[in-house]
């Protein structure tokens, strides 16, 4: 057996000695990512309405300058970060110190050296996989909506901030079910399942 391959085998086993030992953090911090997501979604939604009904943004993007793109930033950073980010960061930290800290110093190194949170590469990778996912759904809804030869200036920012969002909560749909199914068919032992099958097949075949 290749090294990669063990240090794959033991990446899996102190992954679900992780989930087993500390399933109900797990599920936590599981649900305190989608309500900060769910939050940052609503405050979004809030501020392109409110930026609308101010006067801040024009509603259609014929009339949309740089100035415009550059205060709606500005000002969507600061209301996500006072609204969502200040209070994840704060619940970030009250876990590491309150949770994370006090658990033995050599289980934490163990977890670490396997790389049970992912790696830098494979965040990257899926990050730019997500992002062309989604402007791939983005061109699909104005291809359905019968935009696809209709001029860009024509369009409301409403209906740009809604195809946004139809893309990615397509990407959740499809990309969730399935981790969801193999997260659990994990946890359940299928792989080991299989891999004794393997070994069992190929000592039948040595026979």
């Amino acid at each position: 057996m290749r090294l990669q391959e063990v240090l794959d085998l033991n990446s899996e086993a102190v992954g679900k000695m992780f989930v087993k030992r500390h399933w109900k953090m797990l599920a936590v911090a599981i649900i305190g990512i989608i309500l900060a997501m769910a939050g940052a979604v609503m405050v979004y939604l809030w501020f392109v309405e409110d930026a609308q009904s101010t006067g801040m943004v024009p509603s259609t993007l014929s009339q949309v300058s740089v100035g415009h793109i550059v205060d709606f930033i500005l000002h969507l950073a600061f209301w996500e970060v006072l609204l969502v980010g200040i209070p994840v960061a704060v619940s970030a930290i009250a876990f590491y110190f309150l949770w994370w800290r006090r658990l033995p110093s050599g289980e934490r190194r163990e977890y670490r050296r396997a790389k049970i949170f992912g790696s830098d590469s494979h965040s990257t990778k899926a990050g730019n996989g997500i992002s062309f996912a989604i402007h791939v759904f983005i061109l699909l809804k104005i291809y359905m909506d019968g935009n696809w030869n209709v001029a860009i200036s024509t369009w409301s920012l409403d209906y740009l901030v809604n195809t946004g969002l139809w893309a990615l909560l397509c990407i959740l749909v499809i990309a969730g079910i399935p981790m969801v199914i193999g997260g659990l068919w994990w946890l359940s032992g299928g792989k080991d399942k299989i891999k004794g099958m393997d070994k069992d097949k190929y000592s039948t075949d040595g026979c």
